[in-house]
């Protein structure tokens, strides 16, 4: 009823106003008359509408998506409008599958968001999240790979203002299962995967350190992100070996979902802290568990160097704790499972730095000496119910690969503590030695092989001093002897007839021949090592006579006693060779034990040319250099010589007499002739890393002469090795006579010529740094110009870097 003719004095502009209030008061669908006409509909609607073309394969209008985005940082309490009908906008395209302005539509969003940081971002992000949201939700892979690169770009972006009700859950819950696509399509596949994965680093990024947002660390988020991740990571176990490096790798190779997966899993591990730990473990435990990937171990031991690399150093002690929990909870599950677990902890040992085993370092080795009796006591057994003949049966050589790999990891562990620890940790593995009467429940052959195997964590690891070396040799021989010989043999001496001891022997049992089938060759080592120590005195070389004449009385057979007179003959030759500057003293106790010990396998062994052979060196040594012997060298105040230079003849057992003598008695005649020499064993690698030229080794395999068998021994060659064969060919006998010459010079030449000649090196060393010196600090020629010195001759002018003046253009 409203007429222009009642205002007759309105211009033309308040007209058209007055018809549009009109419209809008008289029509009950305003909005759909305002859709109709384009001039009415709002401003950010039209810049919104601007941006899409006709054809959606032209691409955004990039003049008109500038006009919008100066438009949302001039009007920013526009900006959740805007958002919101890009949102309809969207859902609407993507309904009708107009998925050529849904690829717009995310364009323009993305770049709104990284144009606009103000306070009124977070309503236009729910707008923005909606429609990530949905695209994910799709069916369509390129809709979900498309809405998973906006969120990334997102992730990235660091708001202003805090979000106190956003949440992420969908997102994680969302991008885990992409991470698990079974797309028909390799390639989708793969892409879907991959998209997953940059979610799931999208959403740690977003999160981590946002303390406003719900707990990326807890563990309904870590149980679907971290088995995620797992899941992709294995795939690189089949590609490993075609290209281990990623120097080598080809592009595709280095986009593939497994490098992604470590780069993200990486990232995530490394931003936990402290009480994060636990929750990010946790799951990777679980995975390794539901999927039997503890037996395979190698996926295992790189599952935890990625995470022990990647947390913080102060930090592994945690993992290692959650590590041995673990095995405790698979205490009664099958030998692989454990080991492939203990493989994981001598791994997480390796690469802990120093003494990072945490405060709990004796709760480390209880649980360890606890898993080796459990499984000492399956094995002889038979079953993990510890009931002979029950349901769950053990495998014999499954437990004992369990039990070499606990002393490996004993070893690795103690090879981290500083030196007051391990002598701390030692007495600590003596208290876990049963007793038999104590025990009652423990077999003699269960306490037997327990004990061994205990101390040999001990005595195989730990790098102490004379008395503690000494207590553990006298462990061990208390050990071994199980018929009480030992007080038979408490001192070391020349027994004429050894029927006067009447030994108590037993025939060796085939649990003893299995025992020293794996480990004879470490004890004999040890041995040899033991006599090569310059602190070892009388009581250990009584204790290691003591030790070697058990060995043959218990646990020797025809191939232990070959070796054992080896053995004998090695220590002979260490004392001749002297390599390792024994003192003479040292030398003439190591020549004894090799005699007195000769005498008495000679005697054990009933060959009478064998025996023959022994008395006569001993009565020629007797005679002649009777400080070879122990009862000459084993007094309070022993008289040896200056130097052992003409031992030689008759004073010397002989390898090839002796082999020639056991050879015609059965014996293995090529192994008697070949001399013993110490070899490494994996331990003695693990317990003492070496440089990384070292480490690069090669693993030559060397066909042994020793058995009729042609046994393999395996020989290390290292990069040092090599090296010092080459020079050392050359070199060594040079470097002797002038060190000679050196030593001689100093103890026979007079002061003042000490004095002059250390005096000129003094001088010489003096005028080296002079020139130097001069060559590396001095001064560049000044810009100012040069002076000039006597005769004409230019020189630099000696200026304080701070005080020359520099052109312009040199100085920013």
């Amino acid at each position: 009823d409203i007429t222009y003719s009642e205002v007759p004095e309105m211009n033309q502009v308040k007209k058209q106003m007055l018809f549009i209030e009109s419209v809008r008061a008289c029509v009950p669908l305003a909005a759909g008359v305002c859709g109709c006409c384009g001039a009415l509909r709002p401003r950010y609607k039209r810049l919104v509408d601007n941006i899409f073309p006709e054809d959606p394969d032209d691409g955004l209008v990039k003049a008109n998506m500038e006009k919008l985005t100066f438009y949302a940082l001039s009007a920013p309490e526009k900006l959740d409008r805007i958002g919101a009908y890009l949102s309809e906008r969207l859902s609407r395209d993507v309904a009708r599958h107009r998925f050529g302005y849904v690829c717009i539509a995310m364009e323009a969003l993305d770049q709104l968001l990284m144009a606009c940081h103000c306070q009124s971002i977070n309503l236009f992000v729910e707008s923005f999240l909606k429609m990530v949201r949905k695209l994910l939700e799709s069916d369509k892979p390129n809709l979900q790979i498309l809405g998973t690169n906006s969120f990334v770009k997102f992730a990235n972006i660091e708001e202003d203002t805090p979000s106190y009700h956003r949440s992420y859950d969908f997102f994680v819950s969302r991008f885990s299962e992409m991470c698990h696509s079974s797309y028909e399509d390799p390639d989708i596949r793969t892409k879907i995967r991959m998209a997953g994965i940059k979610g799931l680093q999208g959403v740690v990024r977003k999160t981590v350190n946002d303390e406003l947002q719900a707990n990326i660390w807890d563990p309904q988020h870590m149980d679907k992100i971290v088995p995620s991740l797992l899941f992709n990571l294995q795939s690189r176990e089949g590609t490993e070996s075609r290209s281990p490096s990623p120097l080598q790798a080809s592009e595709k190779e280095r986009e593939s979902p497994a490098e992604l997966t470590e780069r993200c899993f990486r990232e995530l591990l490394g931003r936990a802290a402290y009480g994060n730990i636990k929750n990010a473990v946790t799951p990777v435990l679980m995975h390794l568990d539901s999927h039997c990937l503890w037996e395979g171990k190698n996926f295992a031991v790189r599952c935890f160097k990625i995470i022990m690399y990647s947390i913080q150093s102060q930090h592994s002690h945690l993992v290692i704790q959650q590590l041995l929990g673990h095995l405790d909870a698979n205490s009664k599950n099958s030998a692989t499972v454990r080991a492939g677990i203990v493989e994981v902890l001598l791994e997480a040992a390796a690469i802990a730095a120093s003494g990072s085993v945490g405060p709990t370092v004796l709760e480390v080795f209880n649980t360890l000496l606890r898993q080796l009796r459990l499984s000492v006591d399956y094995e002889l057994t038979g079953t993990y119910d510890g009931i002979s003949g029950g349901n769950n049966i053990t495998k014999d050589h499954e437990e004992r690969q369990l039990q070499e790999a606990v002393i490996r990891t004993i070893g690795s562990f103690a090879n981290t503590l500083p030196t007051y620890q391990r002598s701390e940790v030692m007495l600590f593995i003596m208290g876990k030695i049963p007793i038999p009467g104590l025990h009652p429940a423990l077999s003699a052959k269960v306490f037997f092989f327990l004990s061994i195997y205990v101390v040999m964590c001990m005595y195989l690891h730990f790098s102490l001093d004379a008395e503690i070396r000494l207590l553990i040799l006298e462990i061990l021989v208390s050990l071994i002897d199980r018929h009480e010989n030992w007080p038979k043999f408490s001192s070391i001496s020349i027994i004429s007839d050894i029927s006067v001891l009447k030994l108590k022997v037993d025939k060796c049992s085939r649990q003893d021949n299995l025992f020293m089938k794996k480990h004879a060759q470490q004890l004999y080592r040890h041995i040899y090592l033991s006599c090569k120590e310059q602190s070892s005195a009388q009581p250990h070389f009584e204790t290691l006579y003591a030790l070697l004449a058990l060995i043959s009385i218990e646990l020797a057979n025809e191939e232990v006693v070959v070796d054992l007179i080896r053995l004998a003959l090695a220590l002979q030759d260490l004392a001749l060779t002297n390599e390792e500057t024994l003192p003479v003293p040292n030398r003439c106790a190591v020549h004894a034990l090799s005699a007195a010990y000769l005498n008495l396998i000679c005697q054990l062994t009933t060959v009478p040319s064998f025996c023959q052979h022994i008395h006569e060196v001993i009565e020629m040594r007797q005679k002649e250099m009777p400080f070879l012997l122990p009862e000459d060298i084993f007094i309070e105040k022993p008289m040896t010589p200056k130097s052992l230079d003409n031992v030689e003849g008759e004073v010397l057992f002989l390898q090839s007499k002796i082999a020639e003598v056991l050879g015609g008695s059965g014996y293995n005649t090529e192994r008697l002739a070949t001399p013993y020499i110490p070899q490494f064993t994996d331990e003695d690698r693990l317990s003492k890393r070496k440089s990384i030229g070292e480490t690069i080794s090669l693993q030559v395999e060397v066909e042994s002469r020793n058995s009729p068998e042609k046994e393999e021994v395996t020989e290390e060659i290292t990069f040092e090795t090599l090296k010092n064969a080459i020079v050392d060919s050359v070199g060594v006998e040079e470097q002797k006579e002038r060190r000679r010459q050196v030593v001689e010079k100093f103890q026979k030449a007079p002061f003042e010529e000490l004095a002059a000649h250390c005096g000129a090196r003094a001088t010489m060393l003096q005028s080296k740094l002079n020139q130097i010196f001069e060559i590396t600090i001095r001064p560049p020629p000044s810009p100012s110009g040069t002076i000039t010195a006597g005769y004409g001759q230019t020189q630099s002018r000696s200026i304080p870097v701070y005080e020359m003046k520099f052109p312009d253009l040199c100085v920013y």
